[in-house]
């Protein structure tokens, strides 16, 4: 199926080192109606060249290229455009490697063992602002967070008790991976009253971005996990 560069058609780039790998990515989007993969890359130059070039909404990205080091790509490449939208696509589950993924600037996770449906949904949950992180990992990162948190951390409890009914609320709804503007409409609020919601719990919990936010929530019982994720301790009492 060809087809043509439009405003709603998704431009999909690929970073695989792969070959095979990517002829499946393309098969699969390709297939999709409302999307396309508008090039392919297998080294770190290759993919600076295909985000400069071809411009894509959606960054797949494997972290293991080679000799080649995934996540100190993200962040470059992140820069070359101000739209793109970096989804790691990877078998690792070292979850040191893939919070740093998500500190450079990652807004999607996805296990190389998923099922094809699940990449298409998490393509779109990101083009559209949101947030995607694939249950297993996040079973792993919350154990490293739950770890981190233990050994430098006074009781949480005191922290999650000193947000508001709303800010719980904003919590929760970035748990399910939700865009601010979505948020918005939920609470019947602003956009510009959940950024100010959300500077307020950043500052409260110490956390830095919305990812590390949201598996603060898992951790502490603050969100539901999604479906297959081992269950979380609850939040300290």
């Amino acid at each position: 199926m060809v087809k043509t560069e439009s405003d709603s058609i998704l431009k999909v780039g690929l970073v695989d080192d792969h070959a095979v790998v990517r002829a499946g990515l393309r098969a699969l989007i390709d297939h999709q109606s409302d999307m396309f993969v508008c090039g392919e890359a297998a080294t770190g130059s290759e993919a600076r060249l295909l985000v400069e070039h071809e411009d894509p909404d959606i960054l797949l990205l494997d972290l293991d290229l080679g000799d080649e080091n995934g996540v100190e790509m993200i962040g470059s490449l992140a820069a070359i455009s101000g739209k793109l939208r970096i989804i790691v696509l990877t078998a690792l589950r070292d979850p040191a490697i893939l919070h740093q993924a998500i500190a450079s600037g990652a807004v999607g996770l996805i296990n190389k063992q998923e099922q094809p449906t699940t990449l298409i949904e998490a393509i779109h949950r990101v083009c559209n602002g949101g947030t995607w992180l694939d249950p297993s990992i996040i079973a792993a990162l919350v154990r490293e967070v739950s770890g981190t948190k233990k050994r430098r951390d006074d009781p949480e409890s005191i922290k999650i008790a000193s947000l508001s009914k709303r800010e719980l609320e904003v919590v929760r709804l970035v748990g399910e991976g939700l865009k601010s503007r979505d948020i918005a409409s939920r609470l019947f609020i602003s956009e510009i009253t959940v950024r100010h919601h959300l500077t307020s719990i950043f500052s409260k919990l110490e956390v830095s971005d919305r990812v590390e936010l949201m598996l603060y929530a898992y951790r502490y019982g603050l969100a539901s996990l999604p479906f297959g994720t081992p269950q979380a301790s609850p939040a300290p009492h």
